[in-house]
């Protein structure tokens, strides 16, 4: 969802380093961040829950030879994909890439080990490494006798945001998801919202459904639109899980998320207290596939903050698309734990103070106490226009 409007430049206009100004490097090497931060989204999907980690690399004249992308869990990193593409022509050349490479022995051998062996000169990246057991990687480099240099730019630190929001936070990325008409309105006053958006973004929708981890809902969604929340359309990255958050364990057996639940894992995330109160109507849920999460938590942020942390401690899961009306929207905005909004607004008006909006519960009586967004991208599908803000959550 990152956006890159930046110039491009001719690496052959400007000619080789030797000829070069500090200004014609620094733009060159603009460019070959923010290429390498398009070909790290290609991973957006597969990659997770390691980071979208993008590389570029440059012969000594400065031409591009070789890019590279961090394409599976797992899988080989950015770097060596990009080094090995490369070959021989990528000795004393500059490697670009959108984080620090690693130090550290994993399931993948040491970055910084593949190269120091090509005999890259310099190396650019884009985000210091914050996992404690793979940072310092630029110190390995430097000590090798390698250039090393920070890169800092707006669109790698959004790139990163989601990644380095699990290791520091311990919880996963949340994009809420919203389509309203033009008076921020979600669904008429009788509950009926099909079609606020167009086709197309509604495509949309589905692609991201298919390469999100969680698709979280709340009990009033499913009880107003019995929805099926799965990717529908196009080519799935991955299954995602559907979760709901019921804390009064009010889902009814005949909703299509239960009735579907052996095909697609399904959790349903409730009080503690609630789902030892309705052990009956629980274990006929577990009959059908379902699997619970007991939350423990003696406040409703707190619990809320707890299933989070929990998918991401004991699922794995890097992030969430939030489908929920207001009432849990609002409650998740609230106490902190949003972290994206994808807003998409349809060519209509209704006009009606009865009609539900994106968020409720929320009552700044200043609007700078109002929560703040940063505007990612703005863009048009059909008749629609398509909002990205990342929120400001005070860090």
């Amino acid at each position: 969802m990152i956006e890159d409007n930046g110039p491009r430049v001719d690496r052959a206009a400007i000619g080789p380093p030797e000829h070069q100004s500090m200004k014609d490097q620094h733009e060159l090497d603009v460019a070959c961040m923010r290429r390498a931060v398009r070909i790290a989204l290609l991973g957006h999907g597969l990659a997770e829950p390691n980071p979208l980690v993008g590389c570029v690399i440059t012969d000594p004249e400065g031409h591009v030879i070789a890019t590279g992308h961090h394409a599976r869990h797992g899988g080989p990193h950015a770097e060596v994909i990009a080094l090995e593409r490369a070959g021989s022509v990528a000795r004393g050349g500059t490697l670009y890439v959108t984080l620090e490479p690693c130090r550290h022995h994993g399931r993948t051998p040491p970055c910084t080990d593949a190269i120091i062996t090509a005999g890259i000169s310099r190396v650019v990246y884009g985000t210091a490494d914050p996992f404690e057991p793979a940072g310092g990687g630029a110190a390995v480099l430097a000590e090798a006798g390698i250039m090393i240099e920070f890169l800092e730019l707006p669109q790698v630190e959004r790139l990163n945001r989601p990644w380095v929001t699990r290791v520091t936070k311990g919880r996963p990325w949340v994009i809420a998801k919203s389509a309203m008409t033009l008076d921020g309105r979600i669904a008429t006053s009788t509950g009926q919202s099909k079609w606020i958006s167009s086709e197309t973004s509604r495509r949309l929708v589905h692609r991201e459904r298919g390469r999100v981890d969680v698709i979280l809902t709340g009990i009033g969604t499913v009880l107003k639109d019995d929805p099926e929340l799965t990717a529908r359309q196009g080519t799935p990255r991955r299954l995602a899980m559907r979760v709901l958050y019921d804390p009064d364990l009010l889902i009814p057996d005949t909703a299509k998320i239960i009735q579907t639940a052996r095909d697609v894992p399904t959790l349903i995330a409730t009080n503690a207290v609630t789902l030892a109160d309705r052990s009956g109507h629980a274990e006929r849920l577990r009959e059908h596939g379902i699997v619970f999460m007991e939350l423990t938590a003696d406040s409703e942020d707190k619990r809320l903050e707890m299933m989070l942390r929990t998918l991401h401690k004991e699922h794995d899961v890097a992030n969430v698309l939030l489908e929920a009306g207001g009432g849990l929207s609002g409650k998740l905005l609230r106490a902190g734990l949003i972290d994206q909004l994808w807003l998409f607004l349809g060519p209509c008006i209704l006009g009606d103070q009865q009609a539900p909006g994106p968020m409720r519960g929320l009552s700044p009586g200043w609007i700078k106490e109002s929560t703040r967004l940063e505007l990612l991208s703005a863009r048009t599908r059909e008749q629609d226009v398509v909002l990205d803000y990342l929120v400001d959550q005070g860090d």
